[in-house]
């Protein structure tokens, strides 16, 4: 196996060579994923070559781009042996917790909270490990205050990581139902009359919701807890009138309710509940004059006992790399017209 076409071949006069060999050869197969494409996207990321020979890997390249891919070969063969997937995304954010993403923790400390999975989500389905220190962060707010808000970029993961942990604790008997709800707002453009019942109505504003919701729990399982109305996904207009007691509840794209929504939906919060506040205040679709109720929040809340507010950059996207670059790109160019 070469290396990619969009790198430029290593010097052989500032490279050296380091040499891995991994016992499991099932593992190894999964470990470089179909057609070798994990190896490939270290090569082309990292400039590095990799030959891999029987159950051996040969990683040639400058010292720091050899020794990251090494550590990130090493921590997600480790997970596997302790019987965890690999899923996409995984490998960017080992190249991010190579050094890229600003955090308290060493690198090298990140890379061991991401091999053991010291931090996880266990859902039916799946387990989920945060994958990033603002992840983690985030995760254990969530499990530790009552209210928490997350708030950053799309693809940061803040609606699937609160989804995972209230799947998570209602497993656990810790609450007795889910609710997910988010403002019925159009994204930049009028849709019109929509037919069919209000369920039919309203569900393609929910479909993010239905979406997580499925990663976590067996589609049986899921349509008989929503039959039960143990889970419920709603519009935020729906939530006027009433407490939620022993519950955890998620509003998503908080950025879309008004300052009276977000008073109105925080004062729902009843004994034994859970809240999760997720948004992008740069992506508000409110009509022009209307305040955000993210944003006044972030200001009145500050500091009130039992409440957290957990931060994300474009360090923490985990979707496609390039929807990273993009956020950035879009960064920057706020900054110029500030």
């Amino acid at each position: 196996m070469g290396i990619s076409a969009l790198t430029p071949p290593p010097d052989p006069r500032t490279v050296t060579a380091v040499h891995l060999e991994f016992p499991d050869n099932r593992l190894l197969v999964e470990l470089c994923g179909e057609f070798d494409r994990n190896l490939t996207h270290l090569e082309s990321q990292l400039g590095v070559q990799i030959l891999r020979r029987g159950n051996q890997l040969d990683i040639i390249g400058q010292d720091d781009a050899r020794k990251q891919v090494a550590d990130i070969l090493e921590a997600l063969y480790q997970r596997l042996e302790d019987g965890r997937g690999i899923e996409s995304g995984d490998i960017a954010a080992l190249i991010r917790l190579g050094g890229q993403t600003p955090s308290d923790e060493t690198p090298d400390e990140q890379l061991e909270m991401f091999r053991t999975g010291r931090l996880e989500i266990r859902t039916r389905k799946k387990i989920i490990s945060p994958r990033t220190k603002a992840q983690q962060d985030y995760t254990r707010a969530l499990l530790l205050n009552e209210l928490n808000f997350g708030i950053g970029p799309a693809g940061t993961g803040k609606t699937y990581i609160a989804v995972a942990v209230a799947v998570q604790m209602f497993s656990d008997g810790l609450v007795d139902k889910i609710l997910l709800s988010r403002p019925a707002v159009e994204a930049g453009e009028r849709l019109g009359f929509l037919p069919g019942d209000m369920k039919e109505k309203i569900d393609p504003y929910m479909q993010p919701l239905y979406d997580a919701l499925n990663d976590f729990l067996p589609g049986k399982q899921l349509q008989k807890l929503m039959e039960e109305r143990r889970i419920e996904i709603a519009p935020l207009a729906f939530m006027r009138g009433r407490t939620l007691s022993n519950a955890f509840v998620v509003l998503d794209e908080a950025q879309n309710a008004t300052e009276m929504q977000m008073k109105m939906f925080l004062t729902r919060l009843g004994e034994g509940s859970r809240m999760a506040i997720t948004g992008d205040r740069s992506q508000v679709d409110l009509p022009r004059g209307v305040s955000s109720g993210l944003r006044a929040a972030e200001r009145i809340l500050e500091g009130v006992e039992g409440i957290s507010f957990s931060y994300f950059t474009s360090a923490d996207v985990v979707r496609h790399p390039l929807v990273a670059r993009i956020i950035q790109a879009y960064e920057r160019d706020e900054e110029k017209s500030v």
